[in-house]
């Protein structure tokens, strides 16, 4: 490669894996779908808008666009469905491409905040050059894996509705917020700040994962995660509250859980259940888990858990509710 700045387009044909030589009027011409059609999708997957004149597709678009109307054609899918679908996939796939660009620009930064020098931009270059057919199969290895296991949580929740009249899943759901980040991020620097938040994600991640959970979301300061079972939820709950706690360096958390009904949309979690695990969340004091009485009812059998009933409380939107709060056994029966 030439000394100096990499070319951006030729980056951009680089990444796309195929040169830019169709216009949108080509895409709707050699693909079969119609004008209008073809924006809807532009836009679902989230690129900017394009005059019909200028030169934006490649061979891999024209494949795509064909791939899309075969499906619209054979019945799998209506129009709303794949602009649903795309979205999803857009949505997605740009917070996957920003991470994976800033993993790469920081690694290759002089020092923390610092910009890449010319020079590392240019091995970044060669890096996707020498190795991006390498990345795409792990995206699509760790798709399919993600989509067997949502696969599967579905199936499972559809024979055990629990008898919920709604006819929704019934799913434990909780939030672990860090206390008092409003003050933390004001006596941080932002790298430091940066590297806070990235700890508590990835260990929350790690922790929800290993126990058999799911992360629904990170909200900086916040996680929102769900579980298929009351005991797999409280797990989650205690061990991320100890895990946090142990890290003298990033403050305490709180969380909250419930057990009830959910709205599954778009990958995340919508209904009253997830309003309450909010709710007790804002409830629970620093270290500590706060639970639902639904929750509480569930566990209560559970020799490893401890279940405190606390003083009812008044929550904004729900009422009067009965919160309790989750413990550890510190003598467990012996299981000898």
């Amino acid at each position: 490669m030439a000394a100096g700045l990499p070319d951006p387009k030729e980056i951009e044909e680089l990444l796309l894996g195929g040169e830019l030589r169709y216009t949108r009027v080509d895409a709707v011409r050699l693909s079969g779908v119609t004008r209008e059609f073809s924006g809807r999708l532009w836009r679902a997957f989230g690129y900017p808008s394009m005059p019909d004149d200028a030169v934006a597709y490649t061979e891999g678009d024209i494949s795509a666009l064909c791939r899309i109307r075969e499906l619209m054609d054979d019945g799998v899918l209506d129009e709303n469905g794949v602009i649903r679908l795309v979205r999803a996939f857009g949505q997605t796939m740009t917070r996957l491409a920003e991470w994976q660009v800033n993993l790469l620009r920081e690694m290759l930064a002089p020092g923390p905040g610092e910009q890449a020098s010319e020079s590392a931009l240019n091995t970044i270059v060669d890096i996707a050059e020498r190795h991006i057919g390498e990345f795409e199969p792990l995206v699509v290895h760790a798709w399919r894996r993600q989509l067997a296991a949502a696969g599967t949580r579905a199936m499972a929740a559809a024979a055990t509705r629990d008898g919920d009249p709604s006819g929704r899943p019934m799913t434990t759901v909780g939030f672990a917020d860090m206390v008092s980040f409003t003050q933390v991020s004001r006596e941080l620097e932002e790298i430091e700040l940066a590297r806070v938040v990235e700890w508590f994600e990835e260990t929350a991640a790690d922790i929800i994962a290993t126990c058999g959970g799911r992360l629904v979301k990170t909200l900086g300061d916040e996680v929102l995660f769900s579980a298929e079972t009351p005991r797999v939820g409280a797990e989650i709950a205690l061990t991320v509250a100890a895990a946090i706690q142990d890290e003298t360096e990033v403050p305490d958390v709180r969380v909250g859980v419930a057990y009830g009904p959910v709205l599954p949309l778009m990958g995340d979690v919508f209904g009253t259940t997830v309003n309450l695990a909010a709710r007790l969340t804002s409830l629970a004091r620093p270290g500590s888990v706060m639970i639902d009485a639904e929750l509480a009812a569930r566990l209560e059998q559970e020799p490893a858990y401890e279940v405190t009933r606390i003083v009812r409380r008044p929550v904004r939107g729900l009422g009067i509710i009965q919160p309790y709060v989750l413990r550890r056994n510190p003598k467990p029966p012996d299981t000898a």
